[in-house]
């Protein structure tokens, strides 16, 4: 029954990091979009894409939160006890990017709403951030069974730090990739070039971080990476193999089929560290 119960906690942190991560990688796309005038047409498809289903996938952080509390107190206690600084400022970060997002939708004057803009699109990377580094101080192994572990070296250590850039770098890739897909649906080419160049930027960048990630899992925490490279090799595989697709494919196919692709790759990672942390 526990395995069962855990295997349905991983389902939810699957949901919460492919909605919620594309989400938050259109407001690490805003961010970056430019001025007033410039990233007007960005920002209005990131809007666009978003607006309706934005606050939403947060229903799946809630489950997790929910499931994790009521089936597994002890292990929850300790991650609680343990890691509640990061944990406090990727809430505080939700907090941020709710209240930035509905600010700017109803403010009117570009002065006014770029505090709002700026709210929102900063958080969109805390919180993914210090999200990835909770999975990391988790699966290395600094979450103490009893709890009250380190509140600093649990999630300020080498592992931590690149599961949290690694986040960031998956959910500006998710962000992209359903960008692009929007912006052909629209028809409009030169925004959608401009999400294209984006979701291969990220993907490289995810690319390079993944090498340096098993020189510091190697090092940092060895019973994470002989897992990775043992029963979780295939979804790896599979994870890399999808989302090169998508970018392969990205200029060529209908939009329906991009996002499942990414989605695939991303819930590939996903499954790969739940199989290396069981």
């Amino acid at each position: 029954m526990s395995e069962l119960v855990a295997g349905g906690l991983l389902v939810g942190v699957l949901a919460y990091a492919i909605f919620a991560g594309a989400d938050f990688g259109a407001g690490l796309w805003d961010l970056t979009a430019g001025g007033a005038e410039r990233g007007r047409a960005p920002r209005a498809l990131i809007d666009h894409s978003i607006g309706p289903v934005w606050e939403a996938n947060h229903t799946w952080l809630i489950y997790c939160l929910v499931v994790f509390w009521s089936a597994f107190p002890v292990p929850f206690a300790a991650v609680m006890s343990t890691l509640y600084l990061p944990l406090g400022f990727a809430v505080l970060g939700i907090v941020l990017r709710g209240a930035g997002f509905a600010f700017r939708k109803v403010l009117t004057r570009t002065e006014h709403q770029r505090p709002g803009g700026v709210a929102f699109a900063s958080s969109s990377v805390i919180t993914p951030f210090f999200f990835g580094a909770v999975g990391g101080g988790i699966a290395s192994g600094r979450v103490p069974a009893r709890g009250a572990g380190d509140p600093l070296t649990s999630w300020l250590n080498p592992i931590s730090l690149l599961t949290g850039l690694m986040a960031v770098g998956v959910c500006a890739y998710l962000g992209a990739v359903f960008l692009t897909a929007d912006a052909r649906r629209q028809r409009d080419h030169e925004l959608e070039r401009w999400c294209r160049r984006r979701a291969w930027l990220a993907a490289w960048v995810i690319g390079a971080l993944s090498i340096a990630g098993l020189f510091v899992a190697h090092a940092d925490a060895p019973r994470l990476f002989s897992r990775l490279l043992g029963p979780a090799l295939p979804l790896t595989v599979v994870s890399v193999l999808a989302g090169v697709a998508a970018l392969v494919l990205l200029g060529r196919v209908a939009p329906r089929l991009l996002r499942p692709l990414a989605a695939l790759a991303v819930a590939a990672l996903v499954l790969g560290w739940g199989v290396a942390q069981y």
